[in-house]
Formats: structure tokens, sequence, C-alpha cells
């Protein structure tokens, strides 16, 4: 067999929007081919071809017309994409056979024609290429290698190229014809004396992703990851491959981005083979994955080893087998064995080595987390397993989504590094004066309040609002709470604040039973103290209410009213640190007194940090603490004369999660957290990236905290919508250190 070096295919494309250095980042159909066979050995020119495309939008833009002189005219009468590359692939074929050859390669000027255009359309367009599309020359790289002091790489072009040999500029009018022959001229000049050139440094592209594991130690270039935001949440390694199809990505250069329930958040980061691919796949920035435009942006080597590096020799030694496809299973029963999953996956699943293709996912002490992943040796295995979705196992509904290697180590990392909630902690004796009550609970037996049980665990406070309907108007302002389980995800309850206790009646009778998503919701009107009880860690169940076991002194309900409040209020009270409020709103005072009830402690050094430690404990230990998961935690300022000293010297709000904060200033007063939202569109943030700031007396500031994903895109975003208005509004934007 002939070597590819012997015949060079000349090809050049162009497309119905940008060419150039810019071919392809615009997403635009290819309208244009150009190709002539070079042979190599001979120095022999077979004949010119030139091929119009009818693309699927008959839409140029005013570049392509100015560079290519078509118009939609003339691509009415021609013939779409995959017509004209079948005539390629059999002109070609014919023309290197008649030759004596067996073999050939494309040479192209520079790699966008196949890289950005091709294989992309192809990709879309569901089109089988042929196999010399997976292979190319690029002739820039080649004459830099002949012609080192012509310049670097990214700044030749034909002209220049030619100009530095003394070659003369073709001149040709009809575009296409015109860089082809300009290529075949170099060619043939650096064939000759004195270059004697060989073809040698042949360019591929992947057929497919290759998945596999990333160890932590493994140094990882930050001028090869980029960022992807804005994926279906569904998607898997191999789609976001496809979105970036013609370019190379690492093996195992797939991590898809959890977030703190351990489900997908919409981000992937992709690791590519160099800097010259990255630089390409940034040109993808809102290019498209079905409906849905795709934000590419840069990232680092550390955020990417941060979501896929991993230690563990389980996961190693799961994902050694080669060309595995992975499931993931989520909301297995804690007492599910592998016997049980093999079961539910049936013999038409078959896993990989039985057993040994199960890894289930638990916690540090040993406990299960209903998590597991499973390998299955080809794509039909893995079909066969994903149509059990949501069928049940046991007494619960089972998740099955495909995976990634990158996935299944991020989810051990994330779980393995998960703190145990500790034994009871010694109560410690602190000589702050603590408010009886906290500020964002009130007290009292008036049935006010709704409790909501058996909520869809993927159920947002905008759900809640929508399963209200019309009596969301009597909920008091921000009296919406999640009640979260152990591991701080929604537990399936809420508790809903009401202006009276008529109103609360009333939502109980019509709302009781009603459908959210594909549930039932019970609705209990309940006590403004029992929804207190419960916020704090007890429990309310038939039997009437369970306080909460934890023992701190400043928690129990006895010392609520220990002592009388003096008339003034010591200095010390400056240290309170108030509990966490997801969603500040008006404080309540007590409504047993005027004047909130202190309780005081014999004194100990360091009062201050023994109350942050104290602090800590509580809410270590508490599974439910009074914080909404789909909102930023917030300072409350305490009731009554106290709030003034609290909100002095108070420090600053700790963030749940982690990222750039930006400050907003400026706001419409009636501006939530919706609107910010779209004022942030196309940053892909979610509602519990955005904090509305309230002032002392409990209405909106004017200002808000919005939470991104990190500093340079915090950075980004304060550049690029600092003054912009907002209903009217010029809002201020800055950068929190």
């Amino acid at each position: 067999m002939a070597s590819h070096s012997d015949t060079l295919v000349v090809f050049f494309g162009a497309t119905a929007g940008a060419n150039g250095g810019k071919l392809g980042s615009d997403e635009r159909e290819i309208i244009l081919l150009v190709w002539q066979i070079v042979d190599l050995h001979e120095k022999k020119v077979g004949k010119l071809q030139r091929r119009l495309i009818k693309p699927d939008t008959l839409e140029l833009t005013d570049q392509c017309k100015e560079d290519t002189g078509l118009t939609t005219e003339d691509l009415c009468k021609a013939e779409p994409l995959d017509n004209v590359l079948q005539q390629f692939h059999q002109c070609v074929s014919a023309e290197v056979k008649t030759l004596g050859r067996s073999s050939y390669t494309l040479c192209v000027d520079g790699p966008l024609i196949i890289r950005q255009a091709l294989h992309p359309e192809a990709s879309k367009k569901n089109l089988v290429l042929a196999e010399c599309f997976y292979s190319f020359v690029d002739l820039k790289k080649e004459f830099h290698k002949c012609c080192p002091n012509a310049g670097p790489v990214k700044g030749l072009t034909l002209s220049s190229m030619l100009e530095y040999v003394c070659l003369p500029p073709v001149v040709e009018l009809t575009a296409g014809v015109r860089e082809v022959k300009s290529m075949v001229q170099l060619i043939l000049h650096i064939l000759a004396e004195p270059y004697n050139h060989k073809f040698s440094n042949f360019e591929t592209v992947n057929y497919k992703f290759e998945s596999g594991a990333c160890s932590k130690t493994e140094p990882v270039d930050s001028e090869t990851v980029i960022r992807a935001r804005g994926l279906p949440w569904q998607s898997s390694d191999q789609d976001i491959a496809r979105f970036f199809k013609g370019l190379n990505i690492a093996k195992g250069g797939v991590a898809l981005c959890l977030n703190a329930q351990g489900r997908r958040n919409g981000e992937a980061l992709v690791r590519f083979i160099n800097s010259e691919h990255r630089d390409m796949a940034l040109e993808r920035h809102k290019h498209h994955m079905g409906s849905r435009y795709i934000e590419v942006y840069k990232a680092t080597g550390e955020e990417f080893l941060k979501i896929a590096g991993g230690t563990s020799n389980e996961v190693a030694q799961f994902l050694s087998k080669e060309n595995q496809v992975i499931i993931r299973m989520r909301g297995l029963p804690f007492t599910a064995t592998p016997q049980d999953v093999l079961g539910f996956l049936g013999p038409e699943s078959p896993v990989t080595d039985g057993t040994e293709g199960l890894l289930f996912v638990k916690y540090p002490d040993g406990r299960p987390t209903g998590d597991a992943f499973v390998l299955f040796a080809c794509e039909e295995y893995a079909q066969n397993a994903l149509k059990k979705h949501k069928q049940i196992l046991g007494k619960r509904y089972i998740e099955l989504f495909r995976s990634t290697a990158a996935e299944v180590q991020q989810v051990l990392n994330r779980y393995m590094s998960t703190p145990l909630i500790s034994t009871l902690p010694p109560p410690p004796m602190v000589p702050v004066p603590v408010l009886a009550t906290p500020p964002f609970l009130a007290t009292g037996s008036t049935r006010d309040c709704v409790r909501l049980r058996g909520l869809p665990f993927t159920a947002a406070i905008e759900d809640i609002l929508e399963f209200m309907g019309e009596h969301t108007i009597d909920i008091k302002p921000h009296g919406v709470h999640m009640v979260l389980n152990q591991q701080g995800r929604p537990s399936g309850d809420a508790f809903i604040q009401m202006k009276s206790a008529d109103r609360a009646f009333m939502v109980a009778q019509k709302c009781h039973k009603k459908m959210m998503k594909d549930r039932y919701v019970e609705v209990f009107q309940c006590s403004t103290e029992e929804m207190s009880f419960v916020l704090m860690g007890g429990t309310l169940n038939r039997s009437g209410l369970s306080p909460p076991p934890c023992k701190l002194p400043c928690l129990s309900p006895t010392a609520y009213a220990a002592f009388p409040a003096p008339a003034m209020i010591s200095t010390e009270a400056a240290l309170y640190q108030p509990p966490l409020l997801a969603t500040p709103r008006t404080p309540q005072p007590p409504a047993h007194s005027a004047a909130p009830a202190l309780a005081y402690y014999s004194p100990q050094p360091h009062a201050a940090q023994l109350y942050m430690n104290m602090n800590m404990n509580y809410t270590a230990y508490y599974p439910s603490p009074p914080v909404s998961p789909s909102t930023v935690s917030y300072f409350a300022a305490p009731p009554g004369p106290v709030a003034a000293a609290v909100a002095a010297q108070a420090p600053p709000p700790i963030m749940p999660q982690p990222g750039a904060l930006v400050r907003m200033q400026g706001l419409p007063y009636n501006a939530g957290v919706k609107d910010i939202l779209s004022f942030f569109q196309g940053y892909q943030l979610q509602a519990d990236s955005v904090l509305v700031l309230y002032n002392l007396s409990g209405r909106r500031s004017g200002e808000a905290l919005v939470t991104f994903p990190s500093e340079d895109v915090a950075r980004r975003a304060v550049a690029e919508r600092s003054n912009l208005p907002l209903s009217g509004h010029p809002i201020r934007l800055a950068c929190c250190e």
C-alpha cells in the first residue's frame, strides 16, 4: 500500500457566515467545497473540482457574500452536504486509483475547515464521514518546518507564505479556486530544491471519546481546560464530546460538576490534548446542544483536578476495565444488596463481571448513601438498563442515567469527605447574654402555620408557591421554611407561616392531599411554636411535640424565661451571633413578652470564640437547621433594643457555598430573586446564588449579594453588567473581597 505522503488532496471550504480565522465560530453551515489532487511522487496535479452546497437555512451574511461572491440564488440549485461529500469520495477515489495510488491525505490551510466546520456540522446532521476526514496535514505547519523564519504558525497566511518564497500571488477571482491554486503552488515549491520537503506531520481527529480516571497527582495544564455551562442535566460525557466533535479531548477529560445535593448542575470541565484545541473550543461559545446554547469559558487545571481527580484504589480498580458504559443509580434502598441490584437490572442488562461491576457509594462509616455505579460491556446493555428508570426496587423508585468516570470519582470524593454528625456535644458555658427565643422564630400557640408533608425531594420554594395557588397572598413575607435531613437535603417537609389562623385553616382544608408533580402532599394546620421546635431539630408527630435533643443551655426551652430582662443591655450583647436565616423577613418579637428575656451563665474566657464553637456544634448536630436549601444564609437582626448593637458589630454573613461574591447596589425596592436572575441572564445562576439584603426594619435595602462559581466569572459579570438598568435603575456592581 502506498504511503499517505504519496498523494495529497488539497481541500478548502467556506461557510454561510464567518470565514478565515473565525471559520466555524458562528455555527453556520458549509456552502462551498473545492479540492485538487497533488501526486507528490510524480509532482503532478489533478483536475480542480468546485462544488456548491445547499444549506438547510438559505441565509448568507454580508461578509460571506463579500468573501465568496455567492448569493442565495446560486445555492438554491446546489445539492445538500451529504450528497456533495459522497461525490467528493467517489471522485477522489477514482482519480487516486488512476494514478496508481491506494490512499490519500487531505491538506488544508489550517485545521478550522475540518475541526470547526465539517465535523461539528456532520455530527449535528448525523452524517457518517469517510475515514479520510479523520486525518490531515496542515500546510501552515508544514511550511513553518521548511521556513521557520517566516514567522509563527498563527500569523501565516497564503499570501504571506507565497511572498516569503518569492512566488507571485494567484490571479483568480473565483473564491475557493484562488485558495486551492495558491496551496498547490506552495506545495510544489517546497517539494523541489532547495527544500525537498517530506510531509510527515499527520494530525488526527478522534473517532470517539475515551473515558478514564484521573489521579489528583497528575499534572493538568490550565491552558487545556474549559468550563461548559448550561448543559442539559442528563448529558453524558459522550454528549459533551459530541458537542466538541472535531476537537480531541484527553482521555477521561470530561468531568460533570455536581451541586451540593450531589446532582448535576449543568456544568462540566473539559480537558483537551493541547492549548490549540482548547482555543478552538472557546470559539464554540454559545453554540447549541439541541435547543440549548452552551457557554464555554476558560478554566484551570486545579479546578479540573478538584472535580475529576481521585486517590481511591477502589475507584481506580472499578474504572480499570476498558470500554465500559457507566450507569449511575440513585435512590437505592439502604438495605439493597448486589444481588438485589442484579435482579432489578435483569438478564437483558448483564453487569460486567457480575458483582465486580457494581460500586456502592458509602459514607466514611460504611453507611450506604443510596447511590451506586454499574458497568456494562456495550451500549445495548446500557440502553436496556436505562429503560428501568423510575421502576420500583423494594418500596423505592430508582433513577438511572448515564455517568462518567469523572463523576464516579467526584461522587466518591464528596461522600468520603462528608463529616460525620457527632454525638451530643458537651454543653459549653458561655458568659454571653443569649436571647431567650431565636429572633427569627416567634413563639406562641396560635395555629397560624401549616405543615406540608410528602413534598417531592426536587421541590423548591417556587414549586410550593405554585402549589399554594391563590392562597399565596396570605403567606407572611418570606414565611416558607424547608426542613432538611441529616445530609442537608430536602426531607419532604416544609412549614409555611400564614397571616392568620383562619387562613392557615383554609389552606389545610383546600390543599390537603393536592398533587404536586407526581406526589400528593399532606397539609396540616399547626402553631408557630410547633414549627419552631421542628426547625430547631425537634419532632412533631401524633403523640405531640418532642423538643430538640440538644442540651445546650441557650436552646433549652426551660431557659426561655429564666431571668427577667434588665433595663439596659450590656455591651456583651454585641457578641451575640444570631442564627442563620435563609430568607430574611421582618423580625417578630415573642408573643409572651414585649422585651426579649435573657439567660445568663457563669463567666469563662474567650466568650465570643466559645459561642462561635457552640453555634458550630449546634449546626453540625441538628439535621434540620432553619434554612432553606434554595436560598443563601443571612444574618437576621434580633428584635427590640438589641438590634442596633447586633447590627453594629455582627460578623459578615457566612456563605454556605463556595464561589465569589458580587454586591449589587441601586436595586428597585420591589426587585426580587427572579429579577436579579434575569439581570444576569447567560451566567446560568441558580436561585440559591442570590441573596436580597434587608434593613433593620425588615424592608429591602436596595442591595443584594450574588454568588458566582469563580472569581473570574464574578469579575467578568462586574465588567459586563455594571451600570446596566434594571427596571430603569442603573445597577452598581462590585466584587466583595
